[in-house]
């Protein structure tokens, strides 16, 4: 008999910015995120973005892989900043 390995489930974030005007080279990254490029306002909203949806995933008790598609697009729409 042959066991079968569980396949485990990985899961990152990346966020990509195309509105960079000044060639600074911005990268942010985490555990399981990167924010590459844009300008500074669209990096550090990107960012922040991020930081405040894995604290939404923490007080769901949820993490990244666990999430549904739909769940996810919902908090990350939520932690945009306004």
């Amino acid at each position: 008999m042959s066991k079968k390995k569980k396949s485990r489930r990985s899961a990152a974030l990346l966020g990509i910015g195309f509105d960079n005007d000044d060639n600074h080279k911005r990268i942010t990254t985490g555990d399981r995120f990167a924010i590459l490029g844009g300008s500074a306002d669209t990096h550090e909203q990107m960012t922040e973005t991020v930081l405040k949806t894995f604290e939404e995933l923490k007080q769901r008790g949820k993490s990244l892989e666990q999430v549904e598609s739909t769940e996810l697009a919902e908090i990350l729409d939520k932690s945009k900043p306004k």
